[in-house]
């Protein structure tokens, strides 16, 4: 991987984006979106993560993020990643109304099938790609970017509507997840 996509000063903010194998919509069940912000406000008191933006959209989830230097930003997204991914798996595994089931199985088992690291499933895309963002302009931009993801998507007319999503909190709201204000 580049050193233009380490996250390997703890002090910086980070752009970070995970996507969904074959960009497929997933996070269509408000079961579903929840274990992904469960694992961040516990990925925030157990490993030191810092949130500043997030927005999850159908087939992926937008951060802007930081640590407090306790773990590693990348040990962070590693284990935040490997954990929802098997809850994910499970999750659609269990759930008696999805009807989408075989086919979401199928499409992470044969993600799997090419991947050396992934036995039978694999979830997520390998990558994230932490841009850090070195400006108060690049951090205004990339919130901005973050929040407008579900308007111009065309499911929310306003940003703060979102419920997943910390456009709630910037506007002066109580969103799910305890945000860090970027200055």
């Amino acid at each position: 991987m580049s050193e233009k996509y380490k996250a390997n000063n703890p002090d910086k903010i980070y752009f970070v984006t995970f996507a969904v194998v074959q960009w497929v919509d997933a996070f269509t069940r408000r079961e579903y979106k929840d274990i992904l912000v469960d694992s961040l406000q516990y990925c925030q008191k157990e490993k030191g993560l810092i949130i500043y933006a997030w927005c999850i959209m159908t087939n992926h989830l937008h951060l802007a993020l930081g640590t407090d230097g306790k773990l590693p930003l990348a040990d962070i997204m590693r284990d935040f990643k490997k954990f929802t991914s098997v809850s994910l798996v499970r999750a659609i595994q269990e759930n008696s109304q999805e009807s989408r089931k075989e086919w979401l199985l199928s499409l992470f088992q044969t993600a799997a099938a090419g991947s050396a690291k992934h036995q039978k499933y694999q979830f997520w895309q390998s990558q994230y790609h932490p841009v850090e963002l070195t400006s108060n302009g690049q951090q205004q931009r990339c919130l901005e970017y973050i929040h407008q993801n579900p308007v111009v998507a065309g499911i929310v007319n306003t940003a703060e509507a979102f419920l997943y999503s910390s456009a709630t909190d910037y506007a002066g709201g109580k969103g799910l997840i305890e945000i860090t204000f970027m200055e």
